[in-house]
């Protein structure tokens, strides 16, 4: 295989066509007619018996052609990546295939190509660090959730109101018709957590045990496509109504769900991890704002192959993160949060393209400074990753590859760098709000 016709274009995208010799594809065309053949009956052949020429000669000399063109596309590309002279990144496309006269495949690829980066300033960045304190009150607030976590329901013959928890059994019906997905029995709803659709626990509020009602509500315009911007009845029934009994904050409390013995010495263990939380996430935020800082500095056109890529890792990455069902298509999973694919990519792009311009920043940053590991540094890095996962260091690096784990560690380098060399600028003083 050879690639000709490199042509670069707009916006790092580029095409190249890839030659595959006759007698290449000659073979993977008698490939597909060998796995094929036992299911073509040819009159006056037994079945499977028939020569591959009377075949072609009844369906077409292209018969086997689709099959062999798909068949080879994968290792075409790869020819073509590794001879084009520049990086690819993402999915290729492939945009056209032909076979020539003289039985030549020739395909050819849409790719993109891994971005010059030009590297603004990224040393030396005034930011203004958040000197906020820590909230006292945010203990209180989780020492009332630690007691909501452990309350008693209670049932009541009362009308529910918000915080309690129904047993339900309801059915959605558009125009008429029952759909998919929007029925349930016996289920257990807390009126005010947001779990339904906007409008249908506050139409559940008033309502007793034995007590049945329609609840109308219409779905978000980017919910799932068959029932988007749709108005739906739900015919509900209540079957029992539960209010939460919450416990003393007292030492007993403190005995059943720690380890302290009163609840002064946990309510200091839960301030002492909420201050931890809340320096950890001002110290994010501040290298967040660095590095955003450093990423609007630079100069890069990041082509869409590269964008797409990242998008499609971040849904594998959050759909792994929520325990579904393996049997779930990625399609099911999306609409189980009213959403479909674009839509998820219209909200992440955002994201995904500060991650991507993060990653070029920091590689730019390794190459210009000449960012190298320091010896030793990558047996620690096994050393922690086995203790942490509970595995041989020779297991580790049979399951990761080296590559990734240097380029990370050198990219934590380089973002180190810009936060070492980072200056705090104080923030600018609010104007006084005029009489």
């Amino acid at each position: 295989m050879n690639i000709q016709n490199i042509e670069k274009k707009e916006k790092n995208m580029a095409t190249f066509e890839v030659k595959v010799p006759a007698d290449v594809f000659d073979n993977a065309v008698n490939e597909v007619y060998k796995k094929n053949k036992s299911q073509l009956y040819v009159a006056g052949f037994r079945k499977g018996k028939a020569p591959r020429a009377v075949i072609e000669g009844m369906y077409g000399k292209e018969v086997f052609y689709p099959d062999a063109i798909e068949a080879l596309a994968q290792d075409a590309f790869e020819a073509g990546r590794a001879d084009c002279g520049f990086e690819c990144v993402g999915a290729p496309s492939l945009i056209d295939q032909k076979v020539t006269e003289d039985k030549e495949l020739i395909y050819t690829f849409e790719v993109g190509m891994y971005p010059e980066v030009q590297l603004g300033q990224y040393k030396g960045l005034e930011v203004p660090q958040n000197h906020e304190a820590f909230d006292e009150s945010k203990v209180d607030e989780e020492m009332h959730n630690v007691q909501k976590r452990n309350a008693r329901l209670l049932d009541v013959e009362r009308e529910a109101q918000l915080g309690d928890h129904v047993t339900i059994d309801f059915a959605g019906f558009i125009d008429g018709e029952q759909f998919d997905g929007g029925t349930a029995e016996d289920y257990d709803l807390e009126l005010g957590s947001n779990t339904f659709v906007p409008g249908f626990e506050e139409q559940i509020v008033g309502m007793k045990a034995g007590d049945e009602r329609d609840v109308v509500v219409t779905f978000p315009e980017n919910y799932v496509e068959a029932l988007a911007g749709k108005e739906a009845t739900f015919k509900v029934t209540v079957k029992s109504v539960k209010e939460p009994e919450l416990p003393a904050l007292d030492d007993e409390l403190a005995k059943d769900i720690s380890d302290y013995e009163t609840i002064a010495e946990y309510r200091d263990h839960v301030r002492e991890d909420l201050e931890k939380q809340f320096n950890e996430e001002q110290e994010s935020d501040y290298a967040t704002r660095l590095m955003k800082a450093a990423v609007d500095n630079m100069t890069v056109e990041i082509p869409e192959p590269m964008v797409l890529a990242k998008l499609d890792e971040q849904l594998r990455n959050y759909i792994s993160t929520m325990g579904v069902s393996p049997e779930l298509t990625r399609e099911q999973v999306l609409a189980s949060m009213g959403l479909d694919e674009k839509t998820f990519q219209e909200i992440m792009r955002p994201q995904a393209m500060f991650e991507i311009s993060t990653d070029l920043l920091l590689d730019a940053i390794v190459k210009a400074e000449n960012i190298e590991l320091d010896e030793g540094e990558l047996d620690e890095m096994y050393q922690k990753m086995a203790d942490e996962y509970k595995m041989e260091v020779d297991q580790i690096k049979q399951y990761v590859d080296e590559k990734i784990i240097v380029l990370d560690m050198k990219r934590r380098k380089a973002a180190q760098l810009i936060r070492d060399t980072a200056v705090d600028k104080e923030p600018e003083a609010k104007e006084e709000a005029a009489e």
